[in-house]
């Protein structure tokens, strides 16, 4: 698969960091992030909207929603910027943070949209094959791939618990994104769609998998298509603050310094951290400690370290200097997250 590849391919370009090269620094971040956040497609349905129709999708914590347009057209309205988008046959959109919006056709109004809760039960879908609502008027059905995915957010807090997906806009639009993204992403909309509509053996996990990629080539698109200078995620294009990042995130328990991250970075210490703050909005040791305790909440949960091997894994001499950051990170302590996880 043309993602796969790329991705083993990170590692072979310009700009040295401690003995590795790497071609584009900010991608491989992204696949660092996304797999340490254990980001997992849970949930994905094919619909057949037909006018009148409008749908209220409510909010959810720590989950992030796609809809791929297959076939017709419809609006989008999001709520928490207030606008509306209207998307046609091609068009994806992601909405990072599983904000409330409404899937509207053209003669329907977002205050007229029914919750999606009514429609589920209006259309007697139990979560199988296609979600079929609306007029009778089959000719102007649209129809849609959609899904979601949850994060293993902090307990508590609002947000994944790093940076990059925190600070993603409210939503993410890519039109013609089959084209946009070459000829294998529209294969793999089509696979995820045959997927979901068949009862093959094994057809739940494809199709789940195939929706995560979907979702990380989307967030990349965004990254490199952004303008560095009008966004939040401005550090991440940087490709000093980058190399920096990716020496840090290559070898997370290293006794790393500001001064040793700017050797990586090819500035000063001054010059470096004041950068850094500027176009991150923290401190370089603070994002390491941030970065740490995401990867030691990671091994708690899905490779089952215990306390001792967390500590050890992110660079802590000790467990209970490592529980005293941990717990003041993330709000419990590493045995107790463990446990509610």
């Amino acid at each position: 698969m043309p993602y796969v590849q790329e991705s083993l391919q990170i590692v072979h370009t310009a700009g040295r960091t401690r003995g590795r090269v790497y071609l584009n620094p900010m991608l491989d971040l992204l696949s660092d992030v996304l797999t340490r956040l254990s980001l997992k497609g849970t949930f994905y349905f094919r619909t057949s909207f037909s006018p009148p129709f409008g749908i209220q999708v409510p909010t959810y914590q720590n989950v992030a929603r796609f809809h791929f347009v297959q076939r017709g057209e419809l609006k989008v309205f999001v709520s928490n910027t207030g606008q509306t988008l209207r998307l046609k046959q091609g068009d994806l959109i992601v909405i990072p943070h599983g904000s409330a919006h409404a899937l509207l056709c053209n003669e329907v109004q977002p205050l007229d949209a029914l919750p999606l809760e009514h429609v589920l039960e209006e259309a007697g879908y139990k979560g199988d094959g296609v979600l079929i609502y609306g007029g009778e008027d089959k000719s102007r059905d649209t129809q849609l791939i959609c899904g979601h995915f949850s994060f293993t957010g902090p307990p508590g807090r609002q947000g994944t618990g790093h940076m990059l997906i925190d600070r993603l806009p409210p939503y993410i639009l890519i039109e013609n994104y089959g084209e946009e993204a070459g000829a294998w992403i529209e294969a793999t909309l089509r696979m995820i769609g045959s997927e979901i509509n068949g009862a093959r053996i094994g057809g739940d996990l494809i199709a789940l998998k195939l929706s995560e990629v979907l979702f990380a080539q989307a967030i990349r698109a965004h990254l490199e298509h952004q303008s560095p200078s009008e966004t939040a995620l401005a550090g991440f294009a940087d490709s000093r603050i980058s190399r920096a990042l990716t020496a840090l995130h290559h070898s997370p328990a290293q006794e790393w310094s500001v001064e040793s991250l700017a050797r990586e970075a090819g500035m000063s210490r001054t010059a470096f951290a004041q950068l850094f703050a500027d176009k991150m909005g923290t401190t370089p040791m603070q994002y390491l400690t941030d970065w740490r305790m995401q990867i030691a909440c990671h091994g708690l949960t899905e490779a089952r370290w215990n306390v001792a091997d967390a500590a050890a894994e992110v660079g802590y001499a000790s467990e209970a200097a490592f529980s005293r950051v941990f717990k003041k990170q993330v709000g419990v302590s590493p045995a107790a997250y463990r446990s509610m996880h």
